[in-house]
């Protein structure tokens, strides 16, 4: 039974556009959903995604992102992905262990082998039903990310950390969710995200309704 299912892809792919439609459509179904995302899917996931996405001139060691983003992982399943599953509820995540392996393992270049079993330690195996990967060139994507910061609050930037990453290190990155897609294919659902908004819903759409039959 699919019952958590997650949201991944790169900076500007329309992952979080599209979990939002997700909802909607449970909710349609009477389907109980809780929606989370990471990091920042709790209290102290809000104070740790602050330290990891603001730009600033200080520079985060490589190994010091990342057990920040396993400190908000651990706590996200503990407090909030957990308890939800239990209770039966399906779970909507935006990004969750696969944003590790593509971003820190290959972007970052640090071995996957080791990131997978940090993972585990995590989530205490706790791994999705249902992985959602939106795909669309890179250079599309940042584009679609650098719009979105023009357009912020108060006419404020918010570009993060990541989107000012150079375009090989993007690359990489999405290059990294394909070869995981690849490797997965019973959970994985890769979608042509450079598609107008509309017609990759209706395609999500027509895969929960039939996953969750």
């Amino acid at each position: 039974m699919v019952r958590f299912i997650t949201f991944e892809g790169g900076d500007g792919t329309g992952k979080t556009t599209q979990l939002r439609v997700v909802e909607s459509r449970l909710r349609e179904l009477k389907r109980p959903c809780v929606l989370t995302r990471e990091p920042g899917g709790t209290t102290l996931g809000k104070m740790l995604r602050k330290v990891l996405l603001e730009v600033g001139d200080e520079e985060i060691a490589e190994s010091t992102e990342l057990f920040l983003y396993l400190a908000d992982r651990s706590q996200h399943v503990k407090q909030i992905i957990a308890p939800a599953l239990s209770a039966g509820k399906i779970v909507l995540c935006d990004r969750f262990i696969d944003s590790t392996l593509a971003y820190q393992g290959y972007g970052r270049g640090i071995d996957l082998d080791w990131l997978r079993g940090l993972n585990d330690t995590a989530t205490q195996g706790l791994r999705p039903d249902l992985s959602f990967l939106f795909d669309c060139p890179v250079d599309v994507g940042l584009a679609r990310a650098s719009q979105r910061s023009a357009h912020s609050q108060a006419g404020r930037p918010r570009e993060d950390r990541f989107e000012r990453e150079k375009l090989e290190f993007h690359e990489r990155v999405r290059q990294g969710f394909l070869a995981l897609a690849h490797a997965e294919p019973k959970r994985f659902r890769v979608i042509d995200a450079s598609r107008p908004v509309a017609d990759v819903a209706k395609q999500i759409c027509a895969i929960v309704d039939r996953e969750l039959i």
